[in-house]
């Protein structure tokens, strides 16, 4: 501060020396703020003389035009803050200078200004200005390869060809660079803008045999599969989409759903199992999700063609989506189609898979949310996969969860829900199995059926079941086995304090027609009536079956009588027996009974022709080479 006071004091000394004027100079003084201290003279200064020759005041400023705001468009050079001649400069010129004074590092500097403002015409003037122009040292400026892809960058974005950008690559060895994979992949996406899937092949194999020069990258893949796929050249995009994932790179969701897209369509579905197997495995590529409707489609695909695999993977990415909308904020709930579940339990007792049969009912738990049970067809489409499966211990814990469900549905919808005829014929079938060791072989609970069920009556809480008991019964007269049969119909009333039902019943007069026991079928048949247990159609269609296997139409005929006039209607099946029957005893007033009873009925007795050659053929004693 003492110094600029000495060094001010001097100046104002030396000024007034030079010019005695005190109105000449005015100093400035080097504070933040100014003396305002006002100095009078002693004697006011008189008024100046007029003349004249005096300068008038301006006219009024209304008399101006309307832009005399606006600068006057001739004004002078020396008022302009800006060199002199600067604006009559031409761009070329402004380009050539500035690429005079840049060097490498502010090359690319400049480069990432006007990338953001999409300059690529500049950008590529600028770099071919640079390249002929010296550099600080009188060298000429040698580019590096950044800066290049830069100058290819900038060429493609202004709409360059891939054979324009072939020969701008080729160029770099000439600038004494070499190209890498940035490089490379610029040209890729030229010819992918180009729709040319050979060359950007040839281009992808040419880079696979430089090795470690420009080895390609996840985006040369992705560049390349996508213009393939493009090209509906379907075997080629698989083979390098398994080379993508093999060499450990990330694959594009676009690319992905690309690819499942393409696979489904041409019925690939193993491929497409072991590519979605192989990103799952994958740090990097295991985040990939189809699209939600692209996974129904999947699914069903999956589902028609019977392979559970590719079925798990599609219900697995439906699974993804509805956690991601029960995250979201507000939910959003992705309900699946119950449909499609049934399929898929179907699917897995066909294929015997056990997790798409766990997949599909956790979905579907899911999806219901606790708000509804599910559908009757979900639970016997489950059961029947368990019983595919062998796996009867989760089968009869299913049926329990089925019956506690639909406990209080009415009765006739209980005799058609839990029917070991019909609904619930496969669980039948995987009872009796293995014979008699599946039904009462004491040793694990897939050999000991009835055990179980007796030993389930007594837990807490017990377990009993006039279903499953019936499909035992049913599964006795499947092997002949009336004994346990008839022991097992007696157990549901002395031992688990059950009432039998109608498919008791039915099931036990199956084990005794079977056996040609027709006599003792018929007291079932009376006693279930003495009982007030109101038979339904298949207590009819067995006590004919129990009648033709004795090979007594007759009685059968008039069996079909009562059931009429009970109300039923005879089924087709059962009308083709009696007539099969009449045709072999030579019965043929029973015959005309049973056309009687198809006309009425509006049913189409055809179809015994090709049978009926059969038992018309003569054989006779020649031999044929």
């Amino acid at each position: 501060m003492a110094s600029q006071m000495a060094i001010l004091a001097r100046t104002r000394s030396l000024s007034k020396t030079l010019n005695p004027n005190p109105s000449f100079f005015k100093t400035i003084t080097t504070f933040s703020f100014l003396s305002q201290e006002p100095q009078l003279d002693a004697t006011e200064p008189p008024p100046p003389p007029q003349s004249s020759s005096s300068v008038p005041l301006p006219p009024n400023p209304t008399s101006y035009p309307k832009n005399w705001r606006s600068p006057p468009l001739n004004f002078s050079a020396a008022a302009s803050l800006l060199p002199s001649g600067f604006l009559e400069q031409t761009p070329s010129y402004r380009i050539q200078s500035l690429a005079q004074d840049l060097d490498s590092p502010g090359l690319l500097n400049t480069f990432a200004d006007w990338m953001t403002s999409q300059r690529w015409t500049e950008m590529k003037q600028l770099f071919e200005a640079w390249i002929r122009s010296m550099d600080k040292n009188g060298r000429p400026n040698r580019p590096d390869v950044s800066s290049y892809n830069h100058y290819l960058m900038a060429n493609l974005m202004s709409g360059a060809t891939a054979a324009d950008m072939l020969d701008l690559v080729g160029h770099m060895e000439d600038c004494g660079v070499a190209p890498n994979t940035a490089s490379f992949n610029l040209v890729l996406k030229a010819m992918h803008s180009d729709q040319e899937s050979e060359a950007a092949e040839k281009l992808l194999q040419r880079m696979l045999q430089t090795g470690k020069a420009a080895p390609p990258d996840d985006e040369s893949y992705n560049i390349v599969v996508s213009l393939l796929l493009q090209s509906h050249r379907n075997d080629a995009a698989l083979k390098y989409i398994e080379l993508t994932l093999k060499s450990g790179y990330m694959v594009t969701m676009t690319v992905f759903q690309d690819c499942v897209q393409a696979c489904v369509n041409t019925g690939k579905l193993d491929t497409l199992v072991s590519i979605i197997d192989k990103c799952k495995s994958m740090d990097q590529n295991k985040a990939l999700c189809p699209p939600w409707n692209l996974c129904n489609y999947i699914a069903d695909v999956a589902l028609q063609a019977d392979n559970s695999k590719l079925a798990v993977h599609a219900l697995q990415f439906m699974a993804k989506w509805i956690a991601r909308g029960e995250a979201a904020r507000p939910a959003v709930f992705l309900p699946v189609d119950e449909g499609l579940l049934v399929s898929a339990l179907a699917t897995a007792g066909r294929t015997y898979s056990t997790t798409l049969l766990d997949v599909s009912w956790a979905i579907l738990q899911r999806s219901l949310r606790g708000k509804k049970v599910p559908n009757p067809e979900s639970f016997l489409a489950k059961i029947s996969a368990l019983a595919s499966l062998g796996d009867l211990q989760r089968a009869f814990r299913t049926l329990s969860e089925f019956e506690s469900a639909y406990a209080n549905s009415g009765k006739e919808i209980e005799e058609e829900l839990f029917c070991p005829f019909t609904s619930l014929y496969p669980l039948v079938v995987a009872c009796s199995k293995n014979g008699f060791e599946t039904l009462d072989t004491n040793t694990s609970w897939d050999l000991n059926v009835y055990f179980q069920l007796e030993s389930l009556s007594c837990a807490d809480p017990p377990y009993k079941s006039v279903a499953a008991l019936n499909c035992i019964i049913l599964g006795c007269a499947n092997i002949w086995d009336l004994d346990r049969a008839y022991q097992t119909f007696e157990a549901i009333s002395s031992t688990f304090g059950l009432t039998p039902d109608i498919h008791s019943y039915n099931a036990l007069m199956q084990a005794f027609g079977k056996l040609k026991k027709t006599s003792e079928s018929a007291r079932v048949f009376e006693h279930l009536v003495s009982l007030g247990v109101r038979p339904n159609a298949m207590s009819y269609s067995l006590l004919v079956d129990a009648h033709l296997i004795n090979r007594d139409p007759k009685v059968a005929v008039s069996v079909v009588k009562d059931m009429v006039s009970y109300g039923f209607k005879p089924s087709k099946e059962t009308l083709k027996k009696i007539k099969r029957r009449c045709m072999r005893e030579m019965d043929y007033e029973s015959d005309d009974l049973v056309e009687e009873f198809a006309k009425t009925f509006n049913l189409r007795m055809d179809g015994e022709a090709r049978r009926n050659r059969l038992f018309e053929l003569k054989f006779n004693s020649t031999a044929y080479a």
